[in-house]
């Protein structure tokens, strides 16, 4: 028996295949194919962002060093000549003011009015579904649509602005919104409430629809009050979503282009103008392309700089995932 048992054994093991380890080419080889993986998904990204993102900014900043039409070689250069000028120009000084308008309003009125009304919606409200498809669904439209729209409200006698006004004994308003100086930025800012205040109501609702219900029934029932509940509770858990909306708000705010462009092309006598509109006029009607360069140069490290600060100083502890309270504790 153990002689029989012995032979077995010899046969099973003449049987079994020997496993050997890959050799180092094997290895070289499968290394190259998953880096030959990653390389086929990830190349026409890079492509994309070299020829779209990139490429742009060197052009501009190359030619932005440069007196030049847009036509022709590059062959007049002028330096910092286009940043000088450009910093003596009260017009780009006020586009730069106006942008500051804007970005104070939008975060003084649009924001909190998004916010209360995102808190609203966020109740046991009969059709609130309806009421929240109403409110975002101006901002599905383009804003060549809305322009042209509150361009046809606000035409001088016989838009729906001036019926209105004329209705409330306010004739004084008639025929000003978009021509006259001083209410030509109040009106741009209220079709900008119109368009992308519903966007930031829904960033507001998805926030307040993540606070877990415990948290808020245990402060009830602590003894807190709706308001109280509301400062102490609700507004720290949704800390996070106010940052992000603050950021995109002050973004939008500063590169703000087409929906001033089709309503009034930066007029009247540049009272609406922004940098953007600026950088299109001298470079697409001024054929002043090294200036205009200069301009979206500026705007660029406008936005770079604040990113950059707003990411490192106020998103620090969001991106590292910490839960953080009101105020930026």
């Amino acid at each position: 028996m153990p002689s029989s048992v012995s032979t077995l054994t010899k046969e099973r093991t003449q049987d079994v295949v020997p496993v050997h380890p890959p050799t180092p080419a094997r290895s070289l080889l499968r290394g190259w194919g998953e880096w030959a993986s990653v390389a086929w998904f990830l190349v026409p990204a890079l492509v994309l962002f070299l020829v779209f993102v990139l490429a742009p900014i060197v052009v501009a900043v190359f030619t932005g060093f440069f007196k030049w039409g847009g036509i022709g070689p590059l062959d007049d250069f002028v330096g910092f000549a286009n940043y000088t000028k450009l910093f003596d120009d009260r017009v780009f000084l006020g586009d730069l003011g106006r942008g500051l308008y804007l970005i104070v309003l939008s975060i003084t009125v649009q924001l909190p009015f998004a916010l209360f009304t995102a808190v609203l919606l966020n109740q046991r409200l009969r059709g609130r579904a309806v009421y929240r498809m109403l409110f975002f669904a101006p901002y599905i439209l383009s804003e060549v649509v809305t322009a042209v729209l509150f361009t046809m409200i606000f035409l001088p006698g016989a838009g729906m602005a001036d019926h209105l006004v004329g209705l409330l004994g306010l004739e004084g308003l008639q025929g000003k919104w978009l021509a006259d100086p001083s209410t030509v930025m109040p009106t741009l800012f209220v079709v900008m409430i119109w368009k992308y205040f519903g966007f930031h109501m829904m960033l507001f609702l998805a926030g307040l629809q993540g606070i877990p219900a415990e948290i808020l029934e245990a402060a009830s029932i602590d003894g807190a009050g709706a308001w109280q509940r509301f400062r102490h509770v609700t507004l720290p858990l949704l800390g996070p979503t106010i940052r992000i909306s603050v950021f995109l708000s002050i973004i939008g705010s500063i590169q703000l282009f087409d929906l001033v462009w089709v309503m009034t092309a930066g007029g009247p006598n540049h009272s609406s103008e922004t940098m953007a509109i600026a950088m299109f006029q001298f470079g697409f009607k001024r054929y002043q392309v090294g200036y205009a360069s200069a301009i979206s140069v500026v705007l660029f490290m406008i936005s770079l700089v604040f990113s950059l600060f707003y990411q490192r100083y106020v998103l620090r502890r969001d991106l590292n995932g910490a839960v953080t309270a009101g105020g930026g504790r």
